[in-house]
């Protein structure tokens, strides 16, 4: 079984995002970059798929500059088998970033794309059904708790309203959610494993792909700050507060 996990390079969550100063952007300088947090989660996914089942070949794939190689070596060192790198120096919208996926499974002809639900960056929640559209494959979102037998997953899937369970054939995509696990302390033997792992950089022409993107940013902007909150002495003070001052409640 052949499993494919693209994992996309976004700002470590913990960093201060400031914008560049034409506001068009946020200023990287200084900023840690990571795997998006829910792509670890489907690479570990994916390990333990692997170390229940020895044939299992794990391949992640990015897309992006030469940049994305360090996130792509902490997966290898996490556990998969071999890394991907698409060479893209623009930044790809969700149907842009499906479109390119689509060439890597036709090139790797995996049995199962495993991927993030969202990247935390811009929060979009849609490559991977646009992925799923595309090839025309079963799909299950939100998974989390993914089981597979007889060339069959069962996913669980968390939904607004509780859980539901899926069952559907292979090949297919999953879409990981916070649920599904916990990711692994990467030790020092897996970093020094990652360095002899292949690495293979792509460009979009040898994949018979274009760069494409319908979606443009045209500005950022930081929220605004939060104003003071102040402490009130009883229950009818907060109505009130909230009626005269907020205009939030009606007489």
């Amino acid at each position: 079984m052949k499993v494919l996990v693209p994992l996309k390079r976004v700002p470590d969550p913990y960093s201060r995002i400031r914008l560049a100063p034409d506001g068009a952007a946020i200023d990287t300088t200084a900023i840690k970059f990571e795997i998006n947090p829910f792509d670890e989660i489907a690479v570990e996914e994916a390990v333990r798929m692997k170390e229940r089942d020895a044939s299992v070949e794990i391949v992640v794939v990015s897309i992006g500059s030469a940049e994305c190689e360090e996130q792509l070596r902490k997966a290898l060192a996490i556990g998969a088998d071999r890394a991907i790198r698409v060479d893209c120096a623009e930044t790809l919208d969700s149907l842009g970033v499906a479109k390119v996926l689509v060439r890597v499974v036709e090139r790797e002809s995996p049995n199962l794309v495993l991927m993030g639900k969202q990247a935390i960056d811009d929060d979009n929640n849609q490559a991977g059904q646009m992925l799923a559209a595309l090839l025309d494959w079963p799909q299950a979102t939100f998974a989390s708790k993914i089981e597979f037998n007889d060339g069959r997953a069962t996913v669980t899937r968390e939904t607004d309203t509780g859980q539901e369970t899926l069952e559907f054939p292979l090949p297919a995509v999953i879409t990981t959610d916070l649920r599904l696990n916990e990711p692994r302390y990467v030790a020092l033997p897996g970093i020094i494993k990652a360095r002899t792992k292949p690495l293979e950089s792509l460009t979009l022409a040898d994949l018979g792909a274009q760069q494409e993107c319908r979606v443009a940013v045209v500005s950022m902007r930081q929220p605004p700050p939060r104003t003071a909150g102040r402490r009130v002495n009883s229950v009818d003070e907060l109505i009130e507060a909230l009626r005269v001052e907020k205009g939030l409640l009606k007489s």
